[in-house]
């Protein structure tokens, strides 16, 4: 069953058709929120809040975009306030990233040298302007299209393009100040 049918299911009183979508895209979505919080927790909430809005909204989806699309605009949104209320309660920004581990190497030096210059990365993306953040988040890492980033920001993919390239300037430009010639 495609992801309309589940709506119209569910808009019709089968709530078993919106637990589908959760399971269908639990996973994605809890990803998404991952890569922009750093935290589990923090994302799990984001998540529980997201397909609580969904829930909420879906009796009266329109469908003018997908499904997918519609939730990952609604997880964005959710995790950006989230980093807002951080900002606001923080002065120096998002908490520590918890880092994942590569492919693991039987030197530990070569472990310690992935770690730093992933931490690194992860700094300057933490640095990037808000929307170039955004950007580079479902780009690079969520690997969607730019025509859906547009969708799902409601803005344009030149904006979006040239967003994302200023984004990875940026990120390149702080690593080799930060690492030295």
């Amino acid at each position: 069953m495609n992801d309309l049918e589940l709506v119209e299911r569910f808009q019709k009183g089968d709530e078993a058709a919106f637990n589908e979508l959760v399971l269908r895209y639990k996973e994605k979505i809890y990803w998404t929120a991952r890569r922009f919080l750093q935290d589990h927790d923090e994302a799990d909430e984001v998540v529980q809040q997201s397909f609580l809005k969904a829930y909420k909204g879906l009796k009266t989806f329109r469908s003018d975009s997908g499904v997918f699309t519609w939730l990952y605009r609604i997880t964005v949104n959710t995790a950006l306030n989230v980093l807002r209320k951080q900002r606001a309660r923080e002065f120096l920004g998002i908490d520590e990233l918890t880092t994942e581990t590569g492919p693991e190497s039987d030197r530990p030096d070569e472990q310690y040298e992935r770690r730093e210059e992933k931490a690194l990365v992860e700094e300057a993306i933490r640095r990037l302007p808000e929307k170039q953040r955004t950007v580079f988040i479902l780009r690079f890492y969520d690997q969607l299209s730019y025509e859906e980033i547009a969708d799902i920001l409601n803005t344009s993919v030149g904006g979006l393009k040239a967003n994302f390239f200023h984004a990875m300037r940026k990120i390149e430009e702080y690593v080799k100040r930060v690492q030295g010639p």
